[in-house]
């Protein structure tokens, strides 16, 4: 016979019944709780309020049967809750004995959030306003919080307007709420009230207003606001101080970045890890694998964002040694288990030529996400493999893997750079009538260099006729690098007088145009590109291209004659041209020196 039972039987008092609820509730008996509680002859506040925070607890807590999106039981425990949420204050409700107070509302509206459902938000709303708290500060700023998490910034803004005696919570709160819904500019005139009504701020405030400022992308109201930081004395902190380093870094800004960085009196790992992340942004990898060295070196230890990061670093640079490197410590601190290492891991050997690494990589990820699959069929596409690319992408439909517009992409490269045209436009297709994947300009990119490459320009130009939205310069230099291989210069002069309308400023549009000319011996157009460069957008920005050998990695700029061995180099190339003529597969004759300087 159980406890339960036992008190029944006895007709024990209802204090002890409220201490077996009690255990009941914290050993996450949701059934047994739910049934004890509504036996309850006697129910006080505390009964009832505490039963909401635990019940929203429980609703992320692992449960034995599948949970996964869709599943019938994720559908049915989400109901449940709902259900549970609602009855529980609904019989707190109908007892005049337990009148809820502000903590009871509060505890309420967190369970929306959790939920993500507005609708019973605003049946709490009305019974809070039923009840007379709706000019609670307290209450008022779970109620902002929660329309703003879910998405509903002119709710919270009519119950922030409500609220005559405001605290600095609420305040924040009401910050808060613009800059995570996107509106910055708001946020700043909220600030703005807020600072007439003789509150500055604190390093909440302020951490929420430099998040708007990356959200607008404004450097220079950030460094307004980094100046009454420092005014206020608010630049000691730790999480205003990363918030202004993260400012910077996102703004483009990576010099001040550093600096902000580096006269952060106290750091700790998400200062570390906001400054790496930001050079891994700015492109600036080796300065993040420096970073991480430095970070290891005082004895502070990275966390999964860190390593991933430096990760993503490697893979932007192809340093393979740095990432065979970093592959160890994983190894060897057992971040193994880390689904985003692995998934870094995956694009940092691929990047880095090491095909094989990659899939080794991905073999030892136990449970793979999209993200993980997306990777590997990206890899295989990006080193050419396309049949290996297109396996993988059935593998992970077999799997029962739903692909997103990413997976898609991967696939659709592969098919193009393999000349693949009827397997790509099957998976074009297939992603719009059976997964209603609306194409991107990354997916018409992809077609459309599908069909120029396989010579079906005229195909290739009714796809441009037809996109849904204007094409972008992506999709018109794919198009007019085809009509240059099979000599098309009517239809790539029309592409390319969209194009110099959509970026004119852009040097390498007029250096496309340039080499198609080049190509049938126009001399006079290509000189023609040539001037309209040089009037649009200057001299041209040099290319560069690097390569890792010894441990280091060497960059090379177009023309650049500064490197030491940059003599050997010349040697080499112009014997490796000589080559490729003499087997001929030089596509048209050129100029030996034009090319090399080129």
């Amino acid at each position: 016979m159980s406890l339960r039972t036992l008190m029944l039987k006895l007709k024990l008092a209802n204090r002890p019944r409220l201490t077996l609820w009690g255990q009941l509730r914290a050993a996450r008996s949701l059934s047994s709780s739910a049934v004890l509680f509504d036996e309850m002859p006697q129910r006080h506040i505390n009964s009832s309020k505490r039963s909401v925070p635990r019940f929203a607890g429980y609703r992320s807590a692992p449960p034995p049967v599948d949970t996964s999106p869709g599943s019938h039981s994720a559908v049915f425990r989400d109901q449940l809750m709902k259900k549970i949420d609602i009855s529980f204050f609904s019989g707190c409700k109908l007892l005049e004995t337990t009148e809820p107070n502000s903590r009871t509302f509060v505890h309420l509206l967190s369970t929306c959030i959790g939920l993500n459902d507005v609708l019973i938000g605003r049946r709490w709303h009305c019974l809070i306003t039923k009840f007379g708290f709706c000019s609670d500060a307290f209450v008022g700023s779970a109620l902002i919080d929660m329309y703003s998490k879910c998405g509903f910034v002119t709710e919270a803004r009519l119950v922030f307007d409500d609220i005559r005696i405001r605290d600095l919570v609420l305040w924040n709160v009401m910050v808060s709420c613009y800059v995570l819904n996107g509106l910055g500019e708001e946020a700043f005139e909220i600030w703005d009230l807020m600072r007439s009504e003789g509150s500055a701020g604190d390093e909440f405030t302020f951490s929420s207003l430099l998040s708007s400022c990356r959200s607008l992308n404004s450097v220079d109201l950030g460094r307004q606001v980094h100046g009454l930081v420092i005014r206020l004395a608010l630049d000691v902190d730790i999480v205003v101080g990363s918030g202004l380093v993260d400012m910077y870094a996102k703004c483009g800004d990576i010099e001040d970045a550093r600096w902000a960085f580096n006269v952060m009196e106290n750091r700790n790992i998400v200062s570390w890890n906001t400054m790496i992340v930001g050079y891994g942004q700015c492109g600036e990898g080796k300065e993040a694998v420096k970073l991480l060295v430095q970070m290891l070196q005082g004895g502070l230890k990275p966390d999964e964002l860190t390593l991933a990061s430096v990760l993503s670093s490697c893979a932007d640079m192809s340093a393979i040694n740095e990432a065979i490197q970093i592959h160890d410590y994983v190894v060897k601190d057992g971040f193994e288990d880390f689904l985003s290492i692995g998934n870094a891991l995956i694009m940092a050997y691929a990047k880095s030529g090491c095909i094989h690494n990659a899939f080794q990589s991905f073999c030892s990820i136990s449970k793979p996400d999209l993200v993980t699959w997306s990777s590997i069929i990206y890899s295989y596409a990006f080193h050419g493999l396309a049949r290996e690319s297109i396996d993988m992408f059935g593998k992970m439909l077999h799997e029962g893997i739903r692909p997103d517009g990413i997976a898609f992409l991967g696939v659709l490269s592969a098919c193009s750079h393999a000349g693949l045209v009827e397997e790509g436009l099957h998976y074009f297709d297939s992603m719009r009538k059976d997964y209603q994947i609306q194409p991107s300009s990354e997916h018409y990119t992809c077609l459309v260099d599908l069909l120029g490459r396989a010579g079906h320009i005229n195909e290739a130009y009714d796809v441009l006729l037809n996109i849904p939205f204007e094409p972008d310069a992506d999709i018109l230099g794919a198009f007019i690098g085809a009509c240059k291989v099979h000599g098309n210069i009517a239809l790539a002069k029309w592409a390319a007088e969209m194009l110099f309308d959509i970026e004119p400023e852009e040097s390498v549009h007029y250096m496309l145009m340039s080499n198609v000319y080049a190509a049938v011996g126009c001399w006079e157009e290509v000189a023609r590109m040539r001037k309209m460069m040089r009037n649009w957008c200057g001299n041209k920005v040099p290319g560069c291209s690097w390569t890792e050998f010894g441990g280091r990695v060497h960059r090379f700029v177009s023309n650049d004659k500064s490197h030491p061995q940059a003599r050997e180099i010349y040697i080499m190339l112009e014997g490796l041209i000589k080559f490729i003529k003499e087997e001929g597969n030089m596509p048209y004759d050129i100029n030996m020196d034009d090319w090399l300087r080129d």
